[in-house]
């Protein structure tokens, strides 16, 4: 089968086929959607079918999951007066105080490849990416993203990879997290990818290399929002979702490298160019109106609030002279890097773009406070410094109620190299469950900022493993603040027995069965093999969606199959299945890279009382913490009537009396690494949120 492409080469495989063919992609028949709604034709590319941003739709998502969150017209009557009050207090000179430095963390989701094994993208990839982040932000000389253009400007913004990680250790601002399945959809990623690896917002820009179930798809943001300024009746958005997501395979340029898994045309960088535009506050310049290139139907109503972006009709796929709204002064400025445009083309932010961001920058919660963050400032190095951190097991099951449990599996921890000397030698001691300690002697090389992965032996399914590092380079090590780590593999379970189940087949359904069995081994539901199309022509077939009622105190395994062992996310289509909750902001399993057989767990254990309805406003950031942690609890609600603190035994660590917001921030700075619980009570309502201290 050619399911199983590469998928940066099936990129170019699927285009080409369908340029020979004439058939080019149908916006009007592509059934795609985007956070739950379908796809608007006007972000698909008409030649080759990708999604150059997705970041309206997801704008779109959080006002509908937070009503009192700024609307567009709201955001621009706040920015508007600010912009013209920070334009006339600007001075046109410019000096080492007047470039903004924004700190960046970069997550890599990866699936247990290799560095350098997609979706693992290599650190000069990751790098490659901040370089021309700069180079356009600053509109570089003698670079891509310089213009000679009068309107042109040098934004006063640059990033640079954190130095110092939320634990106050040193890092070199990449991240790298196994979260246990090889590709993510929208909705998953808001649910489960942010929260669980988001660095604190206020002092972090993050960032997310990861690989789309729906691989056309390229990135997408979330803008700034006003909220806690006078007169404001708004929120603040979202803070442990607050960030800029990418594809894998266009975070980066090869312009430095021939090797990166890059994808053309968008292989320059300018995916993340365009999308930061979005975190600072900007526009697509055509205002993201409703004009339609195809039936010569122009908006030139709509507005990007800059007043030197020519106005344009809609939305530009390729560079050229176009004027789609001639009683507007100027062509389009399809070059401009808030176009649609191919990465070769972009290379402009305007005068009045800056005026945009550097008011978002001054004014916007969350952005404010990355002008004065100091995680972008080195720290002192030691010589012999070694981090360990483990990593974290997302495939687990409640070892109390299924019938036939996985083998135990050896744990993994990642050891780094901190140090200004190469790392060469680390003895670590390791324990589980409180046992007899154990004693891993490492030998290798290390260049500085470099990691390994390391198998544990002996270790348990589940439980609490503890580590730390004994000696570095065959001596005491440096800084000992990052030399220990604890995890507590707690099995997954959730408290509802309603859920819902979607299956996007790819093309060939004949090859794909499923079935869901409870703790006996009994099939509850099941599905397959269905009609193959056996043409890698859109549409797919028809979204199949199920709703499940399961029983209360079960274990259940889902199990999807594949005759011919490639899985149903390569087949030109973008296949994928789903398991949530039946409001869709729980994603209990996804998948589609799967191989043969895929097989998923999970337990439907409920807690006493009732869960708050408007659960997924009430949430704990940030999270991971060090030291704070806060809760998020709606105006709506009133403030709770208590909080229970408890570690993964199900111990309770402290009962906490709620009686004023003051409440809602809890220092749990004095407790070992692992994951917690706290449990919120409201007269005869409950939730039970869990965070992670390292």
């Amino acid at each position: 089968m050619k399911k199983n492409t590469p998928i940066s080469i099936q990129r170019i495989l699927v285009f080409l086929c369908l340029f020979l063919l004439n058939i080019g992609f149908s916006q009007k028949q592509d059934t795609r959607t985007l956070f739950g709604k379908p796809m608007n034709s006007g972000n698909i590319n008409p030649n080759n079918g990708y999604i150059r941003c997705s970041s309206i739709e997801y704008e779109h998502f959080l006002q509908e999951k937070d009503p009192k969150r700024l609307k567009e017209d709201q955001f621009e009557n706040w920015l508007n007066p600010l912009i013209a009050k920070n334009k006339a207090s600007q001075s046109n000179l410019k000096t080492a105080e007047t470039i903004i430095k924004i700190p960046v963390v970069v997550h890599i989701i990866y699936n247990g490849e290799a560095i350098g094994v997609a979706p693992n993208i290599t650190d000069a990839q990751v790098i490659s990416q901040i370089t021309v982040l700069n180079q356009d932000f600053r509109k570089m000389l003698s670079t891509p993203g310089f213009n000679s253009n009068p309107v042109g400007a040098d934004t006063e913004i640059e990033f640079v990879l954190a130095k110092v990680d939320p634990n106050g250790n040193p890092t070199n601002g990449i991240e790298r997290v196994n979260m246990g399945q090889p590709s993510w959809d929208d909705l998953s990623i808001e649910s489960i990818v942010k929260p669980a690896t988001i660095w604190d917002p206020t002092l972090y820009m993050n960032m997310w290399s990861i690989d789309f179930t729906d691989n056309s798809l390229l990135g997408y943001a979330q803008f700034p929002d006003a909220s806690g300024l006078g007169g404001l009746n708004s929120s603040g958005g979202t803070a442990n979702t607050d960030g800029v997501v990418s594809s894998y395979d266009v975070f980066g340029s090869n312009d430095f490298g021939a090797s990166f898994l890059l994808a053309a045309p968008y292989n320059k960088g300018r995916t993340m160019t365009h999308e930061i535009g979005h975190f600072l506050g900007l526009r697509h310049i055509w205002g993201d109106g409703t004009g339609d290139e195809d039936t010569n139907n122009p908006d030139c109503t709509a507005t990007d609030y800059c007043a030197d972006t020519p106005q344009a009709g809609w939305e530009h796929y390729s560079c050229g002279t176009f004027d789609t709204c001639p009683s507007s002064p100027s062509n389009d400025m399809p070059e401009n890097y808030m176009d649609y445009t191919n990465d070769t083309c972009m290379n402009i932010f305007t005068l009045n773009q800056k005026g945009r961001i550097n008011t978002v920058m001054t004014n916007s919660p969350r952005r404010v406070t990355l002008k004065t963050s100091t995680k972008g400032t080195a720290i002192p190095l030691f010589v012999n410094d070694a981090e360990v951190k483990i990593e974290t097991d997302y495939n687990l099951v409640n070892v109390s109620d299924c019938a036939s449990l996985p083998a135990p599996t050896n744990k993994k921890i990642t050891l780094a190299n901190r140090g200004t000397a190469n790392l060469t030698s680390s003895t670590i001691n390791y324990s589980m469950n409180g046992g007899a300690n154990q004693i891993h002697n490492w030998t290798g090389s290390l260049a500085p900022n470099e990691t390994t992965i390391i198998t544990l032996t002996n270790t348990a399914s589940y439980g609490i493993l503890s580590t730390s590092i004994v000696t570095t380079n065959g001596t005491i090590d440096g800084r000992i603040s990052n030399n220990s780590d604890s995890e507590s593999f707690s099995p997954l379970n959730y408290t509802f027995t309603n859920f819902v189940f979607n299956l996007q087949q790819d093309f060939w359904g004949d090859e794909i069965t499923w079935d869901l069995k409870d703790s006996s081994g009994t099939v509850i539901y099941s599905g397959g093999p269905y009609p193959g199309k056996h043409s890698e022509v859109l549409p797919l077939p028809t979204l199949l969606t199920q709703n499940w009622t399961l029983t209360n105190n079960q274990c259940y395994t889902y199990t999807i199959y594949d005759s011919q062992g490639d899985g149903i996310c390569c087949g030109g289509g973008n296949g994928y299945y789903n398991i949530k909750s039946t409001d869709g902001l729980t994603t209990i399993a996804t998948g589609a890279n799967y191989g043969t057989i895929e097989s998923r767990q999970f337990t439907t254990y409920t807690l006493g009382n009732k869960e708050f309805g408007l659960s997924e406003e009430i949430y704990l950031y940030p999270n991971p913490t060090k030291g704070i942690i806060h809760l998020n609890f709606p105006n709506e609600y009133g403030l709770p009537k208590s909080m229970t603190l408890t570690n993964s035994l199900g111990q309770t660590l402290n009962q906490i009396e709620v009686s004023s917001e003051a409440d809602l921030k809890i220092n749990i700075s004095t407790l070992s690494n692992g994951i917690y619980f706290i449990t919120v009570t409201k007269e005869d309502h409950s939730k039970t949120l869990q965070f992670i201290k390292n």
